[in-house]
């Protein structure tokens, strides 16, 4: 018997809703599953979790805050790198800022807003400034200076506007005004530097517009070399790296030997046994699980109560 060409087309399309469900529906999600039990795959496919005293403390490929519930650093504890997913490594969310090398000028507050303890949700701080506030943050918390070049003495970025006749080349050899833009009157008392080429340097007013003025980022005099390292001021492109450098684990070796009443050297023997080289000798760099590292400390070193 011969179908009309109509049933012929939904028999066909039927068998083929049967059979591929089957195959993709059934078949490779357990071939999937079959596959990430085999030794060595398994620790991963389950979320690469690390357990403390019969808990699962998180997982060692998602980095995690180690912070109070104001958000201030535990100082018994190894911290991780800046992260800008959500509201600071969350997996739903996982992001970069997206903000490039050339994103230096804030958007200032409404300094009515902070006056009556509100938040200006329309202000937004430069990368240039999150990097100078982060640097000045872990500087005062492990007792070194914060200092960096384009970077004020206060944490925020060092940015004038220079007003004046610009020449061919594009600067402003005789200026008639200079802005610190990132340093709002009322905020801050004096700006950062307090002339430029003979011009007193006046502090931003909120809502003016600076358009017109040539934005120049101040070096200083900071070292060139900050003793800050770099992946305790910047967040990962995915903002969930559970690593950092060895230079930025050193850097916390004192406060977290003094919190849990140890020696140095003590903690420093944990962040080389938590330490990973180079992947297959040559790829990526050196670097330190701090889960993995903050765990190892409470099971040998638990923290004073």
């Amino acid at each position: 018997m011969r179908y009309p060409a109509w049933i012929r087309q939904h028999l066909a399309a039927l068998r083929a809703l049967l059979v591929l469900t089957v195959v993709l529906g059934v078949v490779y999600p357990l071939a999937v599953f079959a596959v990430a039990q085999i030794p060595g795959l398994k620790h991963r496919a389950d979320g690469s979790t690390v357990s403390l005293h019969g808990r699962t403390a998180g997982s060692a490929i998602i980095g995690q805050s180690f912070t109070d519930k104001d958000g201030d650093p535990l100082k018994q504890y190894f911290q991780s790198r800046p992260s800008n997913a959500g509201d600071g490594y969350d997996p739903t969310a996982t992001a970069a800022s997206n903000l490039g090398p050339e994103d230096i000028v804030d958007t200032l507050p409404d300094p009515k807003l902070l006056a009556a303890g509100k938040e200006d949700e329309n202000a937004a701080q430069s990368l240039l400034t999150q990097v100078c506030e982060r640097s000045k943050d872990v500087g005062d918390l492990e007792g070194v200076s914060g200092a960096r070049p384009f970077c004020t003495p206060g944490g925020v970025g060092a940015v004038l506007a220079v007003f004046g006749h610009r020449t061919t080349d594009g600067t402003v050899p005789h200026p008639t005004r200079v802005v610190s833009l990132n340093e709002e009157q009322g905020v801050v008392k004096a700006p950062f530097v307090a002339t430029y080429k003979g011009v007193p340097v006046e502090l931003a007013r909120y809502g003016e517009d600076y358009a017109k003025g040539l934005v120049v980022p101040i070096k200083g005099d900071a070292p060139a070399k900050p003793a800050v390292p770099a992946d305790a001021v910047t967040a990962s492109g995915s903002g969930l790296d559970p690593h950092i450098s060895p230079a930025y684990a050193a850097l916390q070796v004192n406060r977290v030997a003094k919190a849990r009443g140890i020696t140095p050297g003590q903690v420093k023997r944990l962040v080389e046994d938590n330490t990973d080289g180079r992947d297959l000798g040559f790829m990526g760099e050196p670097r330190v699980n701090v889960l993995k590292l903050n765990i190892a400390l409470d099971r040998k070193y638990p923290a004073r109560g």
